[in-house]
């Protein structure tokens, strides 16, 4: 096949790019805003067309959740309207489309983990306009594939794990909020899972996918510096409202991976025991 991965240059789409070199009977057109703009669905289709693209895996997005609420116009350009572009050349063209949309289409008022039947309620900008991504992509392609993952962290970019490193590091305290409650997810990971769907077959539908487990920002913390080996720092729980945001978080944002597990026959790590993998490869390029 010939699959375009879209914001290639982010977490996951540096993941795509080191995963896709284990299935090299594919062939890859990497591009990031500079090489394409979603935002333009007449480049978009002039790419699809040219190079006769077989599957988009859109891992593009406007992710700066509180700046969104200031910049509401381009984050629905990014997260509703670009989809919705990549979904009608995909319609036009007889490809699959693969979207990546997040946990934020919850209010994070339930109490246990969401299933994709759960009715979404986002109460953020960044939330809404990714709801409304889904929602077009859905309408638009018959053949697409929505996977909503959550608190997404690797090796590449800027992200709370390498955050919490650095500030590990620095300071003596540190205060990290306890009562919002949800999974991190290795982006490594994800791109495993979604090179399972592109080698069995796309299967249209939306799915959750994170690692296992459970925890809160400030137990995710505190076993990023446990694991690294930072013993300086005194890490303190907080109320989110003791470290206020533009945007409201859910405060619970567990995502039921039963439906991905089944249909696609996989086995998810624990997020510990990917947290781990990453900081050693993080360690490795230090």
């Amino acid at each position: 096949m010939n699959i375009l991965i879209t914001g290639a240059n982010g977490q996951l789409g540096n993941e795509m790019r080191v995963w896709s070199r284990k299935y090299p009977h594919h062939a890859y057109f990497f591009t990031d805003v500079q090489d394409l703009d979603i935002c333009n669905q007449e480049a978009v289709q002039s790419f699809v067309e040219g190079n006769n693209i077989n599957l988009i895996v859109n891992c593009a997005a406007y992710t700066a959740v509180d700046k969104a609420e200031d910049n509401r116009e381009l984050c629905d350009k990014l997260n509703h309207w670009a989809p919705a572009g990549l979904a009608d050349v995909a319609e036009h063209c007889g490809a699959a489309l693969i979207h990546v949309s997040t946990d934020y289409v919850f209010d994070g008022t339930a109490h246990v983990p969401y299933t994709e039947e759960v009715a979404p309620c986002p109460n953020s900008v960044y939330g809404v306009t990714k709801l409304a991504g889904e929602q077009e992509v859905m309408k638009r392609c018959s053949r697409a594939m929505i996977i909503r993952t959550a608190w997404l962290y690797s090796e590449y970019g800027n992200n709370f794990v390498k955050t919490m490193l650095r500030l590990g590091r620095e300071r003596e305290t540190l205060g990290v909020v306890f009562d919002q409650i949800g999974t991190p997810t290795y982006a490594g990971d994800l791109a495993a899972v979604i090179f399972e769907a592109i080698e069995k077959g796309v299967v249209p539908g939306i799915y959750h996918f994170s690692n296992e487990g459970v925890c809160s920002w400030y137990d995710f913390t505190v076993t990023i510096h446990r694991l690294a080996g930072i013993t300086t720092c005194r890490v303190s729980p907080l109320h989110t409202d003791e470290y206020p945001a533009k945007a409201p978080r859910p405060h619970y944002s567990v995502l039921d991976k039963t439906k991905i597990k089944k249909t696609f026959g996989i086995e998810i790590p624990h997020w510990e025991s990917s947290l781990e993998t990453c900081l050693k490869k993080l360690e490795t390029e230090c």
